[in-house]
Parts: C-alpha cells; sequence; structure tokens
C-alpha cells in the first residue's frame, strides 16, 4: 500500500488530538504556514456534507494511500444545533458560516427555540433574525468571494454562507439573493432556479436571473470546458439543472461537468487575483446525499473528489503563506462502519481486502448504474454489475427485477459482501474531525460556531458589527425617523418594503441590493451595501438603506 499511514501524526486518534490542545500545543508540525503580515489574508472553508469518520477511514483503505486531509487534521468539531443533538444541515452550515446555532432548516437567522444544553437563548423579538456571514464581512472589506457546490448551489449548505431564509427549500429567495449578493464565483448546479418554468425549483416570480448575471458583468458558464478557458474575474458556472453527478459517475457519464478539484482551482486562480485578498467557500455535497442512501461506493467516490480540492487548495495556501484553510463536516450521517454483523465474531481476522474488494468491482455509484437500467428491468445483470454485484445468481437477479425498493436492495447486498454496516438513512450526532492549515488556524476540540469567528478575526472583522452594519430592522428603524411604513404586495412574489415621509419614499424590493428612492420628484436607484431580508414577518435591511432616508 503506496505510503499508507506514513506520516505519524495522521494516525494519532481524535482523543490525543484533544489533549495536544488541551494542553496548549498546536498540532500540525508538518506544515506550518509562513504567516507574511503584511499581504491580504484569504480563507478557503471546505465542507464535506454529511461525512463520518467511518467514511474517510473507507475511502483511504480503497484509495491505498494517504489523504491529503490527514496532513493536516488538527481536532474535532461538535455539531449540535439550537433545538437537537443531531442537526440538519441548514443549522450546521448557519453555524459555521455566522457564528450562532439555529433551527431545522433555518438558513442564515437566528432560532425561535433553544433548547440544547449550553446553547445560549434568544431573545423572543431577535427569532429569525438575519446574522451576517463571513462571506458577507469579507465583501465589505473588498475582498474578492466565491462559492462552489456539487449540489445545487441553493442547498442549504452553500446557502448558509451566502443567503438568509426561513427554510432551506425557499429556493426562489435563496438563489435570487445569491445573485445580488454579487459574488465573484460561483460555481456548481441549481441552473432551474435561476429562470422561470414549471420544473420544481423554477422561478415562480417570472424573473431571469441568468438576465441579472449578464448585466452584472458575469462570463455565464455552463460546461467544464467554458469554465476552464474564461479569463473572467466574474464567473457563475451553472453545469446542471439541479445537482451534479457523482464523480464516478462523472467520469463516465458526465464529463462535461467539471471535477470538485477543477472548480477549486479555477475559482483559487480567479479570486487570488485580487490584491485585497479573498474569501472562498467549497462543499463537497453528496457524500451526505451517498450516506442517505447507504451507499458506499457514493461516499467514496465523493469523499476522494472532496480530497482532490482540498489538495488543490492546500497547494496554493502552502505557496502563498497567508491563507487558512479549513476543512471539515457539518455533520455526520448513516453511522457507516467496517465491519457489520457478518463480522462479529471474527473481525480480528478479516484482512482490508474483504472490505475492499468487493467495492473495487463498482464502477458506478447506484445513482449512476440505475440510471443506466432499462423501463423494463431486461438489462438488470448489466447493471448490477456496474454497481459491483457480479456472479448474481438467477434467483437474485429475479429478486431484484421484482423489487419495489431497489436502490436500497442493491446497496444492502453490495455493503453485504463488503461487510459494511450503517445504522441510519439519517443524520448522526457524534463529534467530525477537523482539518486546518495555515496562520491562525483553530484546533482542538471546538464548536462550529467557533470556526466562523476564527475565520472573521483572520480576515479582520467582527460578524456581530456586520450584522448591526447589514440587518437593521426596517419598520421600526424607519418609523425612529418619522416615516409611514409598509409591505407592498401587489406582487405576492415580490414584496417590496415601503417608506414615506413628505416629498420622500424610499422601496426596498425583497432580497435585493438596491433601494429606489424618490425625493422632490427626482427618482434614482441606489446600490447597497448588502441585500434586503424578508423573514415573513420583518423587513431587515443595511444601514446604507436606513442612511437614505436622511
Amino acid at each position: 500500500m503506496k505510503n499508507f499511514f506514513r506520516r505519524k501524526t495522521a494516525v494519532l486518534s481524535l482523543a490525543a488530538l484533544v489533549a495536544f490542545s488541551a494542553v496548549g500545543f498546536g498540532y500540525n508540525t508538518i506544515t506550518v504556514a509562513k504567516n507574511k503580515k503584511n499581504e491580504p489574508t484569504n480563507v478557503i472553508m471546505m465542507v464535506m456534507d454529511g461525512t463520518s469518520a467511518g467514511a474517510t477511514s473507507l475511502a483511504r483503505w480503497y484509495k491505498g494511500e494517504d489523504l491529503a486531509m490527514d496532513e493536516i487534521l488538527i481536532g474535532g468539531v461538535r455539531t449540535h444545533s439550537a433545538e437537537s443533538a443531531i442537526t440538519d444541515s441548514a443549522p450546521a452550515a448557519t453555524a459555521l458560516a455566522t457564528g450562532h446555532k439555529s433551527n431545522d432548516k433555518v438558513v442564515g437567522l437566528l432560532p425561535s427555540l433553544v433548547n440544547t444544553p449550553g446553547v445560549e437563548s434568544v431573545d423572543s423579538e431577535d427569532a429569525f433574525k438575519p446574522v451576517a456571514n463571513v462571506l458577507e464581512g469579507a465583501k465589505l472589506l473588498g475582498k474578492s468571494t466565491g462559492i462552489i457546490s456539487t449540489s445545487e448551489i441553493q442547498h442549504a449548505t452553500p446557502a448558509g454562507f451566502s443567503s438568509h431564509a426561513t427554510h432551506r427549500s425557499n429556493y426562489q429567495d435563496i438563489a435570487e439573493q445569491q445573485v445580488y449578493q454579487e459574488i465573484d464565483v460561483v460555481l456548481g448546479g441549481g441552473k432551474e432556479s435561476l429562470l422561470p418554468g414549471t420544473s420544481k425549483n423554477a422561478r415562480v416570480d417570472g424573473e431571469d436571473l441568468t438576465k441579472v448575471l449578464d448585466a452584472q458583468g458575469y462570463d455565464f458558464v455552463q460546461t467544464r470546458d467554458e469554465l476552464l478557458q474564461t479569463n473572467s474575474n466574474k464567473i457563475w458556472g451553472s453545469f446542471a439543472p439541479s445537482a451534479l453527478a457523482y464523480d464516478f459517475d462523472r467520469q463516465t457519464t458526465s464529463n462535461e461537468e467539471p471535477s470538485l478539484a477543477e472548480m477549486t482551482k479555477k475559482a483559487i486562480d480567479t479570486l487570488s487575483q485580487d490584491e485585497d485578498g479573498f474569501f472562498l467557500f467549497v462543499e463537497g455535497s453528496k457524500v451526505d446525499w451517498a450516506a442517505h442512501a447507504n451507499d458506499p461506493i457514493g461516499i467514496i467516490s465523493e469523499v476522494l473528489a472532496f480530497d482532490d480540492a482540498v489538495n488543490e487548495a492546500l497547494k496554493f495556501a502552502k505557496q502563498d503563506g497567508n491563507t487558512m484553510v479549513i476543512a471539515v463536516s457539518d455533520h455526520g450521517n448513516s453511522g457507516i462502519t467496517m465491519g457489520n454483523v457478518n463480522t462479529s465474531g471474527n473481525y480480528s481476522g478479516i484482512p482490508v481486502s474483504a472490505y475492499v474488494d468487493p467495492l473495487k468491482k463498482a464502477s458506478l455509484t447506484v445513482e449512476g448504474a440505475l440510471n443506466q437500467l432499462n423501463d423494463d428491468r431486461s438489462n438488470m445483470k448489466v447493471v448490477a454489475e456496474l454497481y459491483g454485484l457480479d456472479n448474481l445468481t438467477k434467483t437474485e437477479i429475479e429478486i431484484l427485477k421484482a423489487s419495489k425498493s431497489l436502490q436500497s436492495d442493491m446497496t444492502k447486498m453490495l455493503s453485504n459482501r463488503a461487510n459494511i454496516g450503517f445504522t441510519t438513512g439519517g443524520h448522526t450526532g457524534e463529534d467530525v474531525f477537523l482539518y486546518a492549515y495555515g496562520p491562525s488556524k483553530p484546533y482542538g476540540l471546538i464548536d462550529n460556531t467557533d470556526i466562523a469567528k476564527t475565520m472573521a478575526a483572520f480576515l479582520g472583522f467582527d460578524l456581530n458589527k456586520i450584522t448591526d452594519k447589514l440587518f437593521v430592522n426596517a419598520r421600526e428603524s424607519f418609523e425612529k425617523r418619522g416615516y409611514q411604513t409598509r409591505i407592498d404586495v401587489t406582487d405576492e412574489h415580490n414584496p417590496v418594503f415601503i417608506a414615506e415621509k413628505q416629498n420622500s419614499r424610499i422601496e426596498l424590493p425583497i432580497n435585493k441590493n438596491f433601494a429606489h428612492v424618490t425625493k422632490n420628484n427626482q427618482s434614482y436607484t441606489k446600490t447597497l451595501d448588502g441585500v434586503t431580508v424578508y423573514n415573513e414577518k420583518d423587513f431587515y435591511v443595511s444601514q446604507s438603506a436606513l442612511n437614505l432616508s436622511k
């Protein structure tokens, strides 16, 4: 096995890492950044969604050598939400991006319910108030920003770093906010949420956001080749209507899509041209999806693809010397283990090959294999072999042909052959590994909210002060200045906050970063510092919007 576990530090247990940190040791004896203080700071924040320690262990054995992440393993992260020991991705992303715990399905807003021990309560009047994320803080400092995801870019985790919504499924608001945040590089899936149409997540407000992107000067790219060839400093890549393919499947059937590593490298090359520095968020989304499906092949596919992206980030950070790289899972998923009921009494004598070799036979994930299945299942044997299920008996093939839960039956069959166990099809509440590199990096056993605070401090801002600047309660603040206010819902899909006083009228449309102002019969449009957010109760606007009332 090539160079496997070649670095002694890479095999320290999580408990040992925490013990080191507790006595003041910053674990990272191999890679020490230069910390060139007079140069701009950068942060590359990377999330492998829904990845438990069992998933990275299995991927390492499958690869046959160390992961890039192993070199920078430095601690652990607690992942609970404000209301549960087991978090959803939306409050997990909110914690990582804003430094605040939140509730199930909530993106970028404070919680309304707090019942987890140790989580600070929130005043009732502040329930669902927007709180600033690290990307918004970086933008206010003049840094370039980017988000990347292998899911829809509007999915919960990238949404947590770029938007504010009462429910993660509200792609309408999330997509619009992302566009009007004017993030410099956006790469992933989710094209359907930019356009009107009849598909599940198509826009219902009739707005074509691709035209807005064009007006903002983006190069809108839709294939791997277009991405790699563009020289624009503003890139929006939409490579699929919804999510991108699993990496194993992409290499076989969807190679017009870029890999996560290619998107990461392109984003770094583009953003690093900014003399003020940059913030980049990268998500490997579909480890989580594969874990929900109990698909070991999908898990391995996406852990390895994410690790390749981490390698690209580290190559840049080591050369740059003033870039912090953080890689972490937002939560565990599936309880995946090497070892199951088959190995209860004989585990000590089972070689690695017994776990890995059955998995090596698969060329596609279960999703990719089933995409090749004929409607009448006449090619069931061929499809099963694509997923590594060879030498099936006629009885087994007939069982699969008749199955009413074919995906589940196939993953169970392969996992049984490989002695892989799963405890659930949902998220899990254990601590996850923390990987970090560069100056001021976090280490030890920390809370997920600490990561946002660490990134903000390194970049040079206070998240609470950014919140005060970006999210003022519009009604309360304008009325204190003598304005009459109302919410215009003439267009139910595009509410507008309106403040009026004598010959002055200020209109603030939902999810956008501008205001329409009329004073003394003269009208103009003013660009604001951030987007206007409506939490279904109150509008929140930036201080720059309130300043228009002077």
